[in-house]
């Protein structure tokens, strides 16, 4: 066969390649056109300003733009790892988000499943309409319903000294304040994402559960030996998700519900970018520089933890 041919044949591989191709997105054309408006949004909002990440290697120059300013390397790096508001931020950030994940990840589960056992179903849709009531309250909001039940005047303290109790300075407190953020998370959050495992539970087998009431089963042992294994999947992924969020800790609730008091648990890197950016001098090229090291810890972690959670067999978020 001359090369004059095998140019043609393979030519026409890739034509009929790509009339198939061609087919197959005019057979699913208005499945793309549903996906268009999403697609548009992300290439906006997510793709486009990414060239703006090149401010944390830039002093940013306004007169110069973001392009324009003078690249300078990975001497704003060197200014963040010096300072020492940055080290507190940082290991802040750390503990909360471990402590978060220890304290607040099993709460929407175990909720699932008390939810689950209920058998008054108008009880249990009841229930789980007030559970998730607060999902739809901002953190500003539920930041005043705090200060008003823990601050110094607030529901809780005048009810101690009513009773003879000494006050607490609940709002104040190095070692209150992270319980509090824990658990106006949890009650704010679990019935929300209880909502995930309840329609992952409805998606159980009920031969399993048959199978575990002839064999004996009580309903503790039906829950640990049929019901979680059943969601372990979607605990799985959910737990990859708050692994890959470690570095943001929560900054509306945190922002909302902090002061100068409790800066010295409650300050973490969102904060600290927002005084770095708003505060003081303008320096947004060193603000990038800490954002930019936020997503990279994250994805990294992310990556892992979708790499153990596959090594133990079951699904993770990146093929």
């Amino acid at each position: 066969m001359s090369s004059q041919q095998k140019h043609q044949r393979k030519f026409n591989w890739r034509a009929i390649g790509q009339s198939k191709l061609a087919k197959q997105i005019y057979k699913a054309r208005y499945l793309y056109l549903i996906l268009l408006p999403g697609i548009i949004f992300y290439i906006i909002f997510s793709y486009m300003p990414m060239y703006g990440l090149t401010l944390a290697f830039k002093e940013f120059r306004a007169n110069l733009g973001i392009m324009g300013s003078p690249f300078i390397g990975l001497k704003n790096y060197k200014y963040v790892f010096q300072d020492s508001e940055f080290t507190r931020a940082l290991l802040n950030t750390l503990a909360i988000s471990v402590q978060r994940i220890i304290i607040q990840f099993p709460a929407p589960i175990i909720l699932a499943v008390l939810l689950n056992e209920l058998r008054s179903m108008k009880l249990k849709r009841t229930l789980q309409t007030v559970y998730t009531l607060p999902h739809f309250l901002s953190w500003v909001i539920i930041s005043g319903i705090m200060l008003n039940l823990l601050g110094n005047n607030g529901a809780v303290n005048n009810l101690m000294g009513a009773i003879g109790l000494e006050k607490q300075d609940f709002l104040i407190s190095d070692k209150l304040f992270r319980p509090i953020i824990y658990f106006s998370d949890i009650w704010k959050t679990a019935g929300w994402t209880s909502i995930i495992y309840l329609a992952s539970i409805a998606g159980i087998d009920s031969s399993q559960y048959e199978a575990a009431y002839i064999d004996g089963a009580s309903r503790f042992q039906t829950i640990i030996h049929v019901t979680i294994p059943g969601i372990g999947s979607t605990i799985a992924v959910l737990f990859m998700l708050s692994v890959g969020q470690v570095m943001n800790a929560g900054f509306e609730q945190i922002f909302n519900m902090y002061n100068p008091a409790v800066l010295d648990v409650a300050d973490i890197l969102d904060t600290y970018i927002y005084r770095v950016t708003f505060e003081r001098p303008t320096d947004f090229g060193f603000s990038t520089a800490v954002s930019l090291f936020k997503s990279v810890i994250n994805f990294t972690l992310l990556i892992a933890t979708d790499r153990i959670v596959k090594s133990r067999g079951h699904a993770g978020i990146f093929y």
